[in-house]
């Protein structure tokens, strides 16, 4: 597996762990969604609006957008689960699509980022790595805070093992996706 393949599967990953974890949150009311909990974001809600301005800030980068500090300032909260689902999907495809565009000699390539006070430039392998990193790791603080819930947390890490198929095969089918497009053999079969 070559390093811009990885990345391929990795947003295919994250798009996937995003739709279990979307469909977990639909069974909360909007007041569960926005309840104070205990965590670094202090509501489910909270922690997913930030994981979703981050996401739409880097994947702004990645494109050269100048406006991704206005982007990311501009991303209003969600009402509920369903809207952050929705809005989620949109960040998501938009990643699979760059990362679909990408081949090797690309991770070197300077990705200049607006942090408000200075630009920053790193390379984009970094920056999807970080960006990948990111993702995970609020995903999980998510995962916890549903623990406190009636919600049963979903299992979010069965996407990229062969060996895990059949516990993802429900998820591939509502996409229409394939394991070849998954494991990125067939980039073509994503939106």
């Amino acid at each position: 597996m070559t390093l811009s393949e990885h990345f391929r599967t990795t947003a295919r990953a994250n798009h996937l762990a995003n739709r279990r974890l979307a469909r977990a949150l639909a069974a909360l009311t909007a007041e569960d969604f926005h309840a104070p909990r205990t965590s670094f974001f202090p509501s489910l809600a909270l922690t997913l609006d930030h994981l979703l301005a981050v996401d739409i800030y880097y994947i702004a980068g990645l494109h050269g957008e100048a406006d991704m500090a206005d982007q990311y300032q501009q991303c209003t909260p969600s009402a509920d689960a369903a809207e952050w689902a929705r809005r989620q999907t949109v960040s998501d495809l938009r990643l699979i699509r760059f990362c679909d565009a990408l081949d090797d000699a690309a991770m070197n390539r300077v990705v200049t980022l607006d942090r408000g006070t200075r630009l920053e430039a790193n390379p984009l392998g970094r920056t999807l790595a970080h960006l990948a990193m990111h993702q995970t790791h609020h995903r999980g603080q998510v995962h916890a805070m549903l623990s406190g819930t009636a919600v049963k947390p979903p299992q979010l890490d069965d996407f990229l093992l062969p060996a895990d198929v059949a516990a993802r095969r429900e998820d591939l089918a509502a996409l229409g996706w394939t394991e070849a497009v998954l494991m990125e053999q067939d980039a073509q079969g994503v939106p």
